[in-house]
């Protein structure tokens, strides 16, 4: 059974997705945004597998990585819209974020040799910690994303590959990108893959712990394949797809499984993230604007 630690943190990541869309829709932020809809549960699973001490890398569809990390929702709000107390002086917005070990990007493929390299420090000077470094399979067009995993095999770093395959590219369906298989390049390099279709917390991490714990103890790369679905738009209304994908990515959603599996829980828990989620975007927007940040003027 799901942990109502989990539960709660899966409904924060969701309400504060919704709740940067409907900002968006009013006109109260700048720049733009990609939210994880539909792909809580694999940070959220992912969560006590890692230790503050490994490094994270994040990307462009990264809110719900950094919440699983810190609990901040309130920080990285002020980080999006600007405002006080904003992670990164309100210069980062929702892409570029960097706290402690934690770093997103909004570059495809940046992000995978950058933690090539922190792989390579923590195997000299930490051993038993790890990079994770969180990817599309739209990445897997991007060269460095080859030469990163080359040298991940050839120095046998420790390094976690999650790939949150949603099946689309921006507005490119998979199947017209990307030849063959992940699992198969991943094989080309020598690295082991693993993939999973469960959008279950519990089963995840399950599948996952002994895997995880072979790429601390042994020093070896994995790359984990998530099949998931992303809900919402590519950023803010930019959605493409049929309305079949769009309903099949709806089926495959965690939260009308849990709600049916634990109803009265998810209704309490849910009114909490909502409530949260909303003092804190109503507090956000009252605090005066980081000198620099966009919208500032």
């Amino acid at each position: 059974m799901i942990a109502d630690e989990d539960l709660a943190l899966l409904l924060l990541i969701r309400r504060f997705e919704e709740k940067l869309l409907e900002l968006f829709g009013q006109g109260l932020l700048d720049g733009t945004t990609h939210t994880c809809l539909g792909q809580e549960y694999i940070p959220v699973a992912l969560r006590p597998l890692l230790t503050g001490d490994d490094f994270v890398f994040s990307n462009h569809r990264g809110h719900g990585h950094y919440l699983a990390r810190f609990a901040d929702p309130a920080g990285l709000l002020a980080e999006i819209m600007g405002r006080e107390g904003a992670v990164c002086e309100g210069v980062g917005g929702s892409q570029h974020i960097l706290r402690e070990r934690f770093l997103s990007t909004g570059v495809q493929g940046e992000s995978l040799p950058v933690a090539a390299g922190a792989a390579l420090h923590l195997k000299r000077r930490e051993p038993g910690r790890l990079a994770c470094v969180h990817i599309g399979d739209g990445t897997w067009g991007e060269g460095a994303v080859y030469e990163a995993l080359n040298m991940a095999s050839l120095w046998e770093l420790p390094l976690l590959v999650v790939v949150e395959h949603n099946g689309i590219a921006q507005s490119t369906p998979t199947e017209l990108q990307l030849a063959g298989t992940i699992a198969g390049r991943a094989a080309a390099f020598g690295i082991a893959h693993h993939r999973t279709e469960s959008t279950d917390v519990e089963d995840i991490r399950a599948e996952l712990g002994e895997l995880v714990g072979r790429v601390r103890g042994e020093s070896r790369p994995l790359v984990v394949e998530f099949a998931t679905h992303r809900l919402g738009p590519h950023s803010k209304g930019d959605d493409t797809r049929a309305e079949s994908v769009v309903r099949a990515a709806r089926d495959h959603d965690w939260y009308p499984r849990y709600r049916a599996a634990h109803p009265n829980r998810v209704d309490l828990l849910d009114a909490g993230a909502t409530e949260l989620v909303e003092r804190i975007a109503r507090d956000v927007a009252e605090r005066p604007l980081v000198k620099g940040a966009p919208g500032c003027g």
